[in-house]
């Protein structure tokens, strides 16, 4: 299922179009395994979305006017492949940038053929970056950073964006064994943990449940951060980003590895939920 925005003449689909279409793309993901029980197509070629990387996926067929592939069963995954559009981590990021200037401006976009693209990622999985973020509703990294679909972001999500034992496990499996290029630890405005943990430092808030122990690795950065700004949540929610950072590269040899050798770079980043846009912090020191 794809709107072809060009031909019907939209110019600037607003974010709630581009949020209709998202879950049309995931109605449409339910509905197709009952089609496909009673009738069995062909699968289409991927959509193409975003700059460089996805038209590296399809290299031969081009737009929604490709011929359908062959009939074929999937292809054995191999864990160790290289990544099917060949990025660097420099190209990735662009890719990154680009895609959350077209989300800020309201670009045009398509929906995905997520039935095809299932079929297509049953082989295995190519993603072209790594992001550890917020669980907040607010902040989705697929329609942050352009709009990208299924098999493209490997994701890993808790509150506060905290750098746990998972998510570096994690990280380590999306840059060793699946070749992503680029880590983005992205925090947000007006996040409620790191809120959570600025009360801790400032106003000796107890936090009941699990909450304060989900918030202590945030601790050490909240106090670091205490009377440095006025915007003191701000503030952390910020270096709580670059803290994330600096841990994935200290405490994972796997990583650090792989940054040395320039297969892969570890940036943080912050993401304004009022205005949409990610700023990426460069430099971390």
């Amino acid at each position: 299922m794809c709107l072809d925005c060009n031909d019907l003449g939209m110019k600037g689909l607003k974010r709630r179009h581009l949020m209709k279409l998202a879950g049309l793309g995931f109605v449409a993901s339910g509905i197709a395994p009952m089609a496909q029980a009673s009738e069995t197509k062909k699968p289409a070629a991927a959509d193409a979305h975003g700059v460089d990387g996805h038209a590296a996926e399809a290299p031969a067929e081009s737009g929604h006017d490709a011929p359908q592939a062959a009939e074929a069963k999937p292809a054995a995954a191999d864990p160790h492949a290289a990544p099917a559009d060949g990025l660097t981590p420099k190209q990735a990021l662009a890719k990154l940038k680009e895609g959350n200037r077209r989300f800020v401006e309201d670009a045009n976009a398509c929906a995905a053929d997520l039935a095809a693209r299932r079929t297509e990622l049953a082989g295995g999985q190519h993603p072209w970056a790594i992001v550890l973020t917020c669980s907040d509703s607010r902040v989705t990294p697929e329609l942050i950073f352009g709009g990208v679909t299924l098999g493209e972001l490997f994701v890993v999500r808790n509150a506060g964006n905290v750098l746990d034992t998972g998510a570096l496990g994690t990280i380590e499996y999306g840059t060793e064994h699946l070749h992503a290029p680029l880590v983005v630890v992205m925090g947000h405005k007006k996040c409620g943990a790191v809120a959570a943990a600025c009360d801790v430092v400032k106003k000796g808030a107890e936090l009941e449940g699990s909450i304060g122990k989900m918030v202590q690795p945030i601790l050490p950065v909240a106090l670091a951060a205490l009377f440095t700004s006025e915007d003191f949540v701000g503030q952390t929610v910020r270096n709580n980003a670059v803290s994330g950072t600096k841990r994935i590269t200290e405490e994972s040899a796997i990583v650090s590895h792989l940054v040395d050798s320039g297969a892969v770079k570890v940036i943080a980043a912050v993401y304004d939920i009022e205005t949409g846009e990610v700023q990426f912090i460069d430099k971390i020191a």
